[in-house]
């Protein structure tokens, strides 16, 4: 039996239900499942299918990604776990949607001088989206979705809430800023409690996986030049003042704070500090010039609150592998927000997003402008 600390509050004990489970052939989805059978739901796996196998690939292929035409050992996995479960277990193709969606936009991103945030989107319109509505649409029923991520989900009044997880090393809830009320009010984060180190010993000890089993943590299993489909283009590396320092085959293969890569000679190391598409230039400067205290967010999604109407003071995260830093978020005209924050962040990057938090409640988030 599975440690009752893992389920308190991580799901709704009180009543039995059939739970679609979303299986992704890794150790936390696969505890995920496990932990909603030991607490006395019906379970039903499924994994969405988003490869094509016409898509373009070439180079070297990374293992561990989510979108790569290795998903049929991903799969594989998914369908074996699912197996020593005993429970019912669906592929349902989500490649049509996933490529609509996730794919046009990061390309269109790139190619704006932008970098965008693909898990993000998946999430919201194609994982706790498009899969969903897929499944019911081919007969499967179930009460709740729910998937291995770790968060926690709960309510406060009549708002749900998104919360992140009780190991704050692996949360995830930058990553899911973007769920709607609906989509929290169906979902279960059966790993909210619990911790990575957890997670994989109960996988070890069911036979799931052996001690050697790796994650998933990349978006693409290949280059990102197979998923832009554009050609080389040449332009000029220049800095603050437009002096030119170099060549680039391509703005969108840089990123805001890059150091590497650059192939420029320089007294002091340099980085990427700016992309202007219009003039297909890559602007760098000193690790000084990387700093900024202030961001526009728009794109927005409130999660604890309907909407926002007056300045709140936040904690806000830029990156999903950066802490989250005291701010003030103030509303603008155009629908829009302000973030200025206490202190200098570095790599403030257009594309990305940002997520704001009060506690371990999230606010709610959007893209950097």
């Amino acid at each position: 039996m599975v440690e009752e600390s893992f389920l308190i509050g991580a799901m709704r004990l009180e009543e039995y239900m059939r739970v679609l489970v979303g299986m992704s052939g890794g150790i936390d989805s696969s505890v995920a499942a496990l932990l909603l059978k030991e607490a006395g739901h019906e379970v039903v796996g499924v994994t969405m299918s988003i490869w094509s196998k016409g898509n373009p690939f070439s180079g070297e292929l990374k293992k561990n990604a989510c979108f790569g035409p290795n998903e049929e050992e991903d799969i594989a996995e998914a369908r074996r776990v699912s197996g020593m479960l005993g429970i019912e277990y669906h592929v349902l193709d989500c490649a049509k949607q996933y490529e609509q969606i996730v794919i046009e936009d990061f390309k269109s991103e790139y190619m704006a001088g932008r970098t965008p945030n693909p898990c993000v989107w998946c999430n919201s319109l194609i994982k706790f989206g498009a899969l969903p509505k897929i499944a019911r649409e081919s007969g499967i029923e179930f009460d709740a979705f729910a998937t291995g991520h770790y968060a926690q989900v709960g309510k406060n009044g009549d708002r749900w809430n998104l919360m992140r997880a009780k190991d704050l090393r692996k949360d995830q809830t930058y990553f899911l800023y973007r769920l709607t009320q609906k989509q929290l009010s169906e979902v279960m984060f059966p790993l909210g409690k619990a911790t990575k180190e957890e997670a994989r010993r109960l996988c070890i000890e069911h036979g799931f996986f052996t001690e050697d089993k790796d994650e998933s943590q990349d978006f693409y299993s290949g280059d990102y030049s197979d998923l832009l489909q554009t050609e080389p283009k040449m332009g000029n590396i220049v800095d603050k003042k437009g002096t030119v320092l170099g060549q680039h085959e391509g703005y969108w293969k840089y990123t805001i704070g890059q150091r590497r890569g650059l192939k420029i000679s320089s007294e002091r190391p340099l980085y990427v500090i700016r992309l202007d598409a219009q003039e297909n230039e890559v602007v760098v400067g000193h690790e000084e010039d990387t700093f900024g205290d202030a961001l526009i967010a728009e794109n927005l999604n409130w999660i604890a609150v309907e909407s926002l109407d007056t300045s709140i003071e936040v904690q806000a995260k830029i990156r999903s592998t950066g802490s989250p830093k005291a701010a003030l978020v103030e509303t603008r005209e155009d629908g829009t927000v302000s973030v200025r924050f206490a202190e200098p962040q570095k790599a403030v990057t257009p594309g990305q997003s940002v997520v704001f938090y009060q506690d371990d409640v999230v606010l709610g988030g959007g893209v950097i402008r």
